[in-house]
């Protein structure tokens, strides 16, 4: 058990500064009908992004996986803090720690408003849990959008 609560220890001496770059590269908002609400219109985000990061520095020998998350950070019109993943990753060795990819949000993107008119422009970051054998999780963020991305006017149609 004294095992134990050195190794879970010892890795809080391990700091780690992993770096990249996040850029979202074009935003649409269409007025649509989702699937659990057929009769409702509401506003869908579609977010294409690049991401390049190198997270090998968080891998040391009590990693076990990084849990990795694409999250958009605004306010509604209402005045609400949202937080929304948009997309996510496991990554499970060092060698795969270094990620280039460019894609589109994997889940969903709308408000409970239902709209995204009067939304002040969104941040985007992407941040990190460094899962371990033994001990507590640890959260971060490796890189964020250096200027909020405003939501464009709702269109009818892709």
């Amino acid at each position: 058990m004294v095992l134990l609560a050195a190794i879970a220890l010892s890795s809080f001496v391990f700091t780690a500064d992993p770096q990249g770059d996040l850029a979202i590269s074009s935003l649409k908002v269409v007025s649509s009908n989702a699937r659990r609400y057929p009769n409702k219109k509401q506003d869908l985000a579609f977010v294409h992004f690049n991401i390049t990061a190198d997270l090998t520095p968080l891998f040391h020998w009590n990693t076990k996986q990084l849990f990795l998350y694409l999250e958009a950070e605004y306010t509604n019109a209402k005045g609400t803090k949202n937080e929304v993943v948009i997309w996510d990753r496991i990554v499970r060795r060092k060698e795969d720690a270094f990620i280039k990819f460019a894609g589109k949000n994997k889940y969903m993107f709308r408000d409970v408003s239902s709209s995204f008119k009067n939304v002040p422009p969104a941040h985007y970051s992407l941040k990190y849990n460094v899962m371990p054998y033994v001990g507590v999780l640890t959260y971060g963020e490796a890189v964020r959008t250096t200027e909020p991305i405003a939501f464009p006017p709702s269109q009818s149609r892709l």
